[in-house]
């Protein structure tokens, strides 16, 4: 069964060793974007926890930024237009620039969060869906006196010797649209030389992003059977 996935969200850090956060090298960055024409981010500015780079937003709860923290950059863009491909070339440039321009040698660690809504296909409600469909409670919940008003599951995977990436899968019903399902994937990943290459930065975005719509979704399909509720 085919979903046609609505990405709300795309985050990710990548960790390094500690150091005083230098706005210096983010401006530059900044500002070579800005010279060729079509600057990811749009604004720059130092904050007490280090320096920024972000785009206005309009829409409530949307985010598009990225803060160079003393330990990490984080990266963050909520509700708006980017891709997952988009957003893993736009880590990745910033990951080789601050390798070229602050000489950044070590990440320690990646991790990566996508979050989407899809629509089950024979449940008009996501928690019926849940209740009935997945989990196929029926009075088991009256034990509570009273009905949830979110269902949802949490999945773990930890490294493997095949596959050395750890993934958290979170699948709940959707508190702000009672159709939709709310999928979160979270992949954490090892270190990265960037005198090796940092390609594997971007890898490890798309890789989180399949996990969730291949792997994800085709888990919820096989629940998503029955009568029309």
């Amino acid at each position: 069964m085919k979903y046609t996935p609505r990405t709300i969200a795309l985050l990710c850090e990548l960790h390094h060793p500690a150091e005083k956060p230098d706005p210096r090298p983010v401006q530059e960055i900044h500002n070579a974007t800005f010279q060729k024409g079509q600057p990811p981010w749009s604004s720059f500015a130092i904050t007490p926890t280090g320096p920024v780079l972000s785009n206005p937003v309009t829409r409530p709860g949307a985010n598009s930024v990225v803060r160079f923290l003393p330990d990490r950059i984080q990266f963050r863009e909520e509700l708006g237009v980017w891709t997952h491909e988009t957003f893993a070339d736009q880590v990745l440039f910033i990951a080789e620039q601050m390798h070229r321009i602050r000489g950044t040698t070590l990440f320690t660690g990646q991790q990566v969060t996508v979050r989407t809504l899809v629509n089950p296909k024979t449940f008009k409600d996501a928690r019926e869906f849940l209740k009935a469909g997945m989990f196929q409670f029926d009075e088991q919940v009256d034990d509570f006196a009273r009905e949830p008003q979110l269902y949802g599951l949490r999945l773990v995977f930890p490294p493997t010797p095949d596959e050395q990436q750890a993934f958290s899968l979170r699948v709940e019903s959707y508190n702000h649209d009672t159709r939709s399902l709310f999928l979160e994937i979270q992949g954490t990943f090892g270190p990265c030389l960037p005198q090796q290459g940092l390609e594997s930065i971007r890898d490890n975005i798309l890789a989180t992003y399949a996990f969730l719509v291949s792997r994800g979704l085709r888990f919820v399909s096989r629940f998503d059977v029955g009568q029309e509720a």
